[in-house]
């Protein structure tokens, strides 16, 4: 089995290295991941004619590692258009994300973009999360049931335009997990999203010892602010929602897809009359 890896945290991350070990039993393994983190940025490529570095890494394994200077469905573009161009992978698996992907926060998701920009070309390919934004989570959970869950997947993948998996641990010891569920996509959405800017992760000694700021200068009159944001959950939720599933235990696996048509819809739009000619 040839297997793509990617991720949105960067190729320093070690949910990828953890990946990168799980999958390599799977077989062949490739890895095309961010330079840099890239969390946030869904499906979003450099478009523009703007510059991607491109660095083999010698030294990383197991496999083959690239970093792309880029989003992580660049990354997969990448992949697919160079290093296994004429061998295209039997599945993409993005991650292990450190956070969750879980309800609304999906949208967003540059893991989930990855496994999406596999899924327009056809190829199967799944997302993986553990609910912990830490650089050093315990992803011995994801090591010892992930594997069971990704054998399921593919022995019986369906061949659907636009489908790939999203797959969500919870962060909690591994013997206090329950199980799995299927699940959907949890309806939520953040509020006060926006805060003042906290520069002090930012700050580094220079060469003569003294503590500066490792960020451009602001412009007049700019102020900053990042995003941080509290969630707040729908109570529209139905039986099935990912983080409820999370939030009591259970790893949950989510089938998604591309297709964005609200098709409960058409029907309404056509008797209103948006089907006409003009001639």
């Amino acid at each position: 089995m040839k297997i793509l890896i990617t991720n949105d945290d960067g190729y320093k991350a070690k949910g990828i290295h953890v990946l990168a070990e799980i999958m390599s039993q799977f077989g062949d393994v490739t890895v095309v991941a961010p330079k840099h983190h890239q969390s946030g940025m869904a499906m979003s490529v450099p478009l523009g004619n703007k510059r991607i570095a491109i660095k083999e890494l010698k030294d990383e394994g197991p496999g083959r590692w690239i970093y792309v200077d880029a989003t992580p469905a660049s990354c997969v573009k990448f992949a697919l258009n160079f290093p296994m161009a004429d061998d295209y992978p039997d599945v993409i698996v993005s991650g292990i994300n450190h956070g969750s992907n879980a309800a609304t926060g999906a949208c967003y998701s540059g893991t989930l973009g990855a496994a999406a920009e596999g899924a327009i070309v056809g190829i199967p390919a799944i997302g993986v999360s553990l609910d912990h934004m830490g650089h050093d989570g315990d992803f011995s959970a994801v090591e010892k049931y992930f594997p069971e869950i990704f054998s399921k997947l593919m022995a019986q993948y369906p061949h659907e335009y636009g489908l790939y998996y999203n797959v969500n641990f919870p962060d909690i010891p591994i013997d206090e997990i329950k199980g799995v569920r299927v699940a959907a996509q949890g309806r939520g959405k953040w509020v006060k999203e926006f805060r003042r800017f906290d520069p002090s992760a930012y700050m580094k000694k220079n060469e003569e010892g003294e503590i500066v700021l490792d960020l451009p200068a602001l412009e007049e009159g700019e102020i900053d602010y990042t995003i941080v944001g509290e969630f707040k959950d729908d109570p529209s939720n139905g039986p099935l929602a990912d983080h409820h599933f999370m939030a009591n235990g259970y790893i949950a696996v989510e089938p998604c897809t591309l297709d964005a048509t609200m098709y409960s819809q058409i029907e309404r739009l056509q008797k209103l009359g948006f089907d006409k000619d003009f001639k």
